[in-house]
């Protein structure tokens, strides 16, 4: 299920840049991954049985699977270990060529052996002695183990080079999966070898070795997701809390007409585009309102909110008082103060800083407390 989602996530990136071989790559890996997954439950291996008439037909698939999803894990790893070169390119279509022939042979042995007796659970150890289905089993087996040794070794030889958080969390991960993919070999390989030797050991292949293909499976594929996602879902967090802590300027400007004509742009558009939008229109109802602000009121109550709080969220405050104040007046609910001319210090103050004016606007009480202290002081002086 892990596997299918990852795919389903990974598929909008696939179409809007399929000309990227890292995100081919890693959707054909995941692909791979959650096929071998399918395929080897027992429910699905019965229903191709059924499907095709052909007694153990689930193997070839399954272990054809696997072994694309080794290539893919190879290339992968030389794909970020490795810049971009001829040599690499050879290489990497060297590892192609080779499993094809691995896929090829796999359904050659298949074709040719005699297994009329279907195995949903134990096929490995049934037919371990049985002439080209041997082949078949200990063909898979071997290209499963030699990609998960080499990988293991580029890994390791990489591993001290690599600098960035996310990519380590991949290494690891990666490192975790073929450790597994490799108890698994070794159970299957006992098994099949005590069955040479007369001995029943199928609990190893049938029991102890499936749960550390899953783990392989999941580990390997989630060490080639974290580093392309995890960066992704930092600034994705990262836009989402800026974009709702804007919410409360956003509302409070949102209803001046906008220095431009609006450009619509639906819920379903990424979060940066819909971000970028609400920075834009709070700067351009700013704009709108700089003739209406008050230098003066933006100072006192600077002064007012720094005797409880910090310098940042003084400003924040002094902001929130001094748009608020803006707005009435240009709307014409409020002391009228229009200079006929921008204020040039409050209106960059304010654009400078609609982080923390929207941020204090979140506390309406603390602004609605220090406005009113400010504009009572202002009743008084006058009197003074």
């Amino acid at each position: 299920m892990l596997l299918a989602l990852a795919l389903v996530l990974k598929f909008p990136t696939l179409l809007r840049a399929w000309r990227d071989p890292d995100v081919r790559a890693t959707t054909l890996l995941l692909t791979w991954a959650a096929a071998v997954l399918v395929v080897i439950t027992p429910a699905n291996i019965e229903r191709l049985n059924q499907w095709t008439g052909v007694p153990n037909i689930a193997a070839p698939w399954a272990y054809s699977f696997l072994t694309a999803f080794c290539a893919t894990s190879l290339t992968m790893i030389m794909r970020w270990r490795e810049e971009p070169s001829e040599r690499r390119r050879r290489r990497m279509r060297l590892i192609y060529l080779v499993y094809a022939g691995v896929i090829a042979a796999l359904w050659v042995t298949f074709l040719l052996a005699d297994v009329p007796v279907p195995r949903i659970y134990d096929l490995d150890t049934y037919y371990a002695g049985t002439a080209w289905m041997r082949e078949h089993i200990l063909l898979y087996l071997l290209a499963h183990m030699v990609s998960a040794l080499v990988a293991a070794y580029m890994l390791w030889k990489w591993f001290p080079q690599v600098e960035n958080r996310w990519m380590k969390s991949g290494v690891v991960c990666l490192q975790s999966g073929f450790a597994f993919g490799l108890f698994y070999d070794a159970a299957k390989w006992a098994a099949i070898g005590a069955r040479w030797t007369g001995a029943d050991w199928d609990a190893l292949s049938t029991q102890a070795a499936p749960p550390f293909a899953l783990l392989e499976a999941i580990l390997v594929a989630m060490g080639f997701i974290v580093p392309q996602a995890g960066p992704f879902l930092q600034k994705w967090t990262r836009d989402q809390r800026e974009y709702r802590r804007l919410y409360p300027l956003w509302r409070a400007t949102r209803l001046l007409s906008p220095a431009a004509a609006k450009a619509r742009i639906g819920v379903w558009a990424p979060l940066d585009l819909r971000l970028l939008q609400r920075r834009q229109r709070i700067h351009d109802a700013l704009r709108l309102l700089s003739p209406y602000v008050d230098d003066g009121l933006y100072e006192r109550a600077y002064t007012a909110a720094l005797g409880t709080h910090t310098e940042k969220a003084a400003h924040g405050i002094a902001g929130a008082i001094t748009v608020q104040a803006a707005t009435d007046a240009y709307r014409g609910t409020g002391p009228l103060h229009h200079s006929g001319n921008p204020a040039p210090q409050s209106t960059s103050e304010l654009s400078d800083r609609i982080d923390a004016v929207s941020q204090a606007m979140h506390r309406p009480r603390i602004v609605d407390s220090i406005r009113h202290e400010v504009i009572s002081t202002e009743s008084v002086n006058p009197h003074a």
